[in-house]
C-alpha cells in the first residue's frame, strides 16, 4: 500500500486551510477555489448543490448563511437519521449539513458541528440562533481529535472535508472513539484513482482546493477499515471535476500552465465518493 499524500509542512498546510475558509466565511473569498465564484464552487443558485445531490425542497428551509457551496456530495440524506438521535458534523462549517440533520432527529435529537475555523462557527452560531434550533451546537477543534465524548454518537456525516486534514487515519480512530457501538457514518469526500502531476500534488492551493490533499481510494478506504469500522460500502462516485466543473485557482492554473499540465490532464483522476460505514456491535 503507497503512502497517504502530505505537504511538506502539515500545521503550515492546516494553517493556510484554516486561513482560507475563515475568509470564505467572512465573504472575501467566494468558494473553495478563489477570490471569484467559480462553476465548481457555486452556490445554490448556480446549482452547484443540486448537482451533488441535495433536493431543492430541503434546502428551501436551510438558513441562508448555512450554504456556501462547499461541499463535494450530500450525505446527509443518507444517513437514515432517526428522531432522538445524536450526530456529529466533521468539518461542519457554515452548517448546512448540521441543519439538515436537525430536521430528521428532530427537537429530542442532538446535531454536534465540529470545526477548527473561527470565522466559520461563528457563522453556523448566528444561523442556528436565528432559526431558533437548540439541538444544534458547534464545538472548536481538530477532526485529529475532536471534542467529543467517548461513544456518545449515533451518527457521523462529513462533507468534502476530510480530504483537508493531513493525518486522516487520526480521524478514523477518533470517529470509531465516539461512535457508539453499532453506530454508522456517511461521508461525502474526495479520493484519486490515478497520480497526480506533481505541479499539483505539491501545491497548498490545490490542497486547500479538495485536490492534492485527496488519498488514493484504496488507501483511503484502508484507513477506514484500520479504524475497526466494518461494512464499508461506497454508495456514490462520480468525477468530481468534470461533473460539477470545478474550478482550481487561477495561480495554480498559470504555474500548471508552465509546467505543460492540462486541467484535462486530472479527468478522471479527482473522485467525489459518498460511504457508509459502521462500528461492530458488541458481541
Amino acid at each position: 500500500m503507497s503512502t497517504e499524500r502530505t505537504m511538506p509542512n502539515t500545521e503550515e498546510t492546516v494553517d493556510t486551510v484554516r486561513d482560507r475558509y475563515g475568509r470564505i466565511a467572512e465573504g472575501t473569498l467566494s468558494g473553495c477555489c478563489g477570490a471569484t465564484p467559480t462553476p465548481g464552487c457555486g452556490t445554490v443558485e448556480a446549482g452547484t448543490a443540486v448537482t451533488l445531490g441535495y433536493e431543492q425542497r430541503d434546502l428551501a428551509g436551510v438558513p441562508e448563511a448555512a450554504n456556501l457551496g462547499l461541499g463535494c456530495g450530500a450525505p446527509v440524506g443518507l444517513l437514515d437519521l432517526k428522531p432522538g438521535e445524536t450526530v456529529l458534523d466533521l468539518g461542519s462549517g457554515p452548517g448546512l449539513d448540521a441543519f439538515l440533520a436537525a430536521r430528521h432527529v428532530g427537537p429530542t435529537g442532538h446535531v454536534i458541528g465540529v470545526d477548527m475555523t473561527p470565522a466559520m462557527l461563528q457563522r453556523a452560531r448566528k444561523a442556528a440562533a436565528e432559526a431558533g434550533l437548540a439541538q444544534v451546537e458547534f464545538r472548536e477543534g481538530r477532526l485529529e481529535a475532536m471534542p467529543v465524548a467517548d461513544g456518545s454518537v449515533d451518527a457521523v456525516t462529513s462533507n468534502c472535508v476530510i480530504n483537508l486534514v493531513p493525518d486522516k487515519a487520526a480521524v478514523f480512530r477518533e470517529v470509531a472513539r465516539i461512535l457508539r457501538p453499532g453506530g454508522r457514518m456517511v461521508v461525502s469526500d474526495i479520493v484519486l484513482d490515478g497520480t497526480l502531476p506533481d505541479v499539483v500534488a505539491q501545491d497548498t492551493l490545490a490542497w486547500v482546493g479538495c485536490v492534492a490533499g485527496a488519498a488514493p481510494r484504496a488507501d483511503y478506504l484502508a484507513m477506514v477499515a484500520s479504524a475497526g469500522l466494518t461494512g464499508i460500502e461506497v454508495l456514490k462516485d462520480f468525477d468530481y471535476i468534470g461533473k460539477i466543473g470545478a474550478s482550481l485557482p487561477e495561480e495554480l492554473l498559470a504555474k500548471m500552465g508552465r509546467a505543460g499540465v492540462q486541467v484535462d490532464d486530472l479527468a478522471g483522476k479527482v473522485r467525489s465518493i459518498t460511504y457508509r460505514a459502521y462500528k461492530p456491535a458488541r458481541s
